[in-house]
């Protein structure tokens, strides 16, 4: 067998440096590479595979959307495209004047939200865009551009956009004033190490962007879709923002984003001012539809809330971690040393797929559908990955 490692580096563009294993195929919450090795996924794609791998539903939901039409362009719609955006308002609570645009990826639904920022500014809003320290909204221009991170900003700047970024404190949102067009914020700041917004942070914002006639923008890619035990980590706050965006586990593995706009903000874009090829296709669509079907047949919200406290139980017993953070199924493990690019890797080699955001802390986003038996095993593989480490 041709190594893989040597036609990956010789093929593909080295942005990612080389993927860990060949994955196959997988099955419920279990992965397995091309030699049939077999891995429990607590990271889910990133928090993408809502509902696990080869879900039943999804796969046949795909499959029929397959064989009838898969792509119309944005000359069309489509019954899935409709139905998908009555959807997620519904579950966004029927915001009034709600409305969505449908895009391929997080990245291009942030895009999306930056160009509403943009033009509201330009026609009558305040000009500063504020997004938080340690945010990360995407790559590209315009996202990167409400990113925090200089290393990954460095090479490509000047952004599309000079952007402010604040503390995630409640003090700092004080500067939000009527020389501010909107803010970006995310719910719980996953590529910065789980790091969710203090209590009361978004009630504070909402009062504060509202009075300024500002726009409150909120990340919801990789909290949103029941991940946090609510369809939106927002909803949590009893707040609605002016725009929020989705991605990630929307398809539950189909690449598919969403900007939804509410109130005022669904007036800003005019025909023409943006659009997408693929974005809103049938196939995405009709997947992003079974995703919410199944998280409401099957009690998904209520298991993510579930095995949460299951995990936050478990966690604070096991060797290495001094803390847990996050919502839901997102969570941040705080490691008593900085070790967990190490213990990633010593957990991939007893078949368990984690992730470390930071040199201190590991990511878990399992999937929506896990039970007590993935979290017991869980705890048995890390265990034994932190023996790994130790020997």
């Amino acid at each position: 067998m041709a190594d893989w490692t040597t036609d990956y580096q010789e093929h593909l563009l080295p942005v990612f440096g080389t993927p860990a294993r060949e994955l196959d195929h997988g099955r419920g919450a279990w992965v397995y590479d091309v030699d049939g090795n077999r891995y429990l996924d607590f990271l889910a794609g990133i928090a993408v595979s809502a509902l696990g791998h080869a879900h039943p539903a999804l796969v046949r939901a795909i499959s029929e959307q397959a064989a009838r039409i898969i792509h119309v362009s944005n000359l069309f719609t489509s019954p899935s495209q409709i139905g998908l955006a009555e959807d997620l308002l519904r579950v966004a609570g029927n915001p009034e004047n709600g409305r969505v645009f449908f895009a391929n990826s997080g990245t291009e639904a942030n895009e999306a939200a930056f160009k509403i920022a943009r033009a509201h500014a330009r026609q009558g809003g305040g000009t500063r865009i504020l997004a938080l320290e340690h945010a990360f909204h995407g790559r590209t221009l315009g996202a990167l551009s409400v990113t925090w991170k200089h290393k990954l900003r460095e090479r490509f700047e000047p952004l599309a956009s000079e952007v402010e970024f604040i503390p995630a404190t409640l003090d700092a949102l004080d500067t939000i004033d009527d020389s501010v067009a909107a803010i970006f914020v995310e719910p719980v700041q996953g590529e910065a190490g789980v790091l969710p917004l203090p209590e009361g942070y978004l009630q504070k914002a909402r009062e504060l962007t509202t009075q300024a006639n500002a726009l409150l923008i909120v990340d919801e890619v990789q909290t949103g879709m029941g991940r946090t035990g609510s369809w939106f980590a927002f909803q949590q706050s009893g707040i609605m923002p002016d725009v929020f965006t989705l991605a990630k586990g929307l398809g539950g593995g189909v690449p598919i984003g969403a900007t939804v706009t509410v109130g005022a903000a669904s007036g800003i874009l005019h025909a023409g001012d943006h659009g997408s090829t693929f974005g809103g296709n049938p196939l995405a669509t009709t997947a992003g539809r079974t995703v919410i079907n199944s998280i409401e047949s099957e009690a998904l919200l209520d298991n993510v809330r579930h095995q949460s406290q299951h995990l936050r139980d478990l966690l604070p017993t096991l060797r290495l971690v001094t803390g847990v953070r996050g919502m839901g199924l997102l969570l941040g493990v705080q490691l008593d040393k900085p070790v967990a690019a190490d213990l990633v890797a010593a957990a991939l080699e007893e078949g368990l797929i984690i992730n470390a955001p930071d040199a201190q802390t590991i990511r878990l986003a399992p999937p929506l559908i896990i039970g007590e038996a993935e979290v017991q095993e869980f705890g048995e593989r890390w265990t034994k990955a932190t023996e790994r480490l130790s020997a």
